[in-house]
């Protein structure tokens, strides 16, 4: 399902789903793009990405945040294995468990993931 809503991303570049899970349900969801209220285009004329856009897992998080669900004890499943941003906010969230579909080319999210109890796996789509 996570494949699925990385398609709605408007990121040329790199398309990226995310899926919270708890209790065997979806919490949230979310994929790479630009804020609320702005333009749709994530790259600028360059072709590279725009500062602002949110990754995948960041706008899963926060949906979680603006609700009365929590993160702590839930799975992530994501088509791109996290930065090294995103992953302080995979781990301070209190997420258990990261699945993820692709590895990201700088694995320095994974490393620090590593050092957490946050169970990893790698699940090729």
């Amino acid at each position: 399902m996570a494949k699925e809503w990385a398609k709605l991303s408007h990121c040329e570049r790199k398309k990226v789903g995310a899926l919270i899970v708890k209790e065997r349900m979806i919490i949230s969801d979310g994929y790479n793009g630009t804020p609320t209220g702005f333009d749709n285009c994530c790259e600028d004329e360059n072709g590279n990405t725009k500062w602002h856009v949110l990754h995948a897992e960041a706008n899963a998080i926060l949906k979680v945040a603006s609700s009365t669900q929590s993160c702590k004890n839930a799975t992530l499943y994501i088509t791109l294995s996290p930065c090294k941003q995103c992953s302080k906010l995979i781990h301070q969230a209190g997420f258990t468990r990261l699945v993820y579909a692709e590895k990201y080319k700088d694995t320095s999210g994974l490393d620090f993931l590593k050092k957490t109890n946050i169970e990893l796996v790698h699940l090729p789509f």
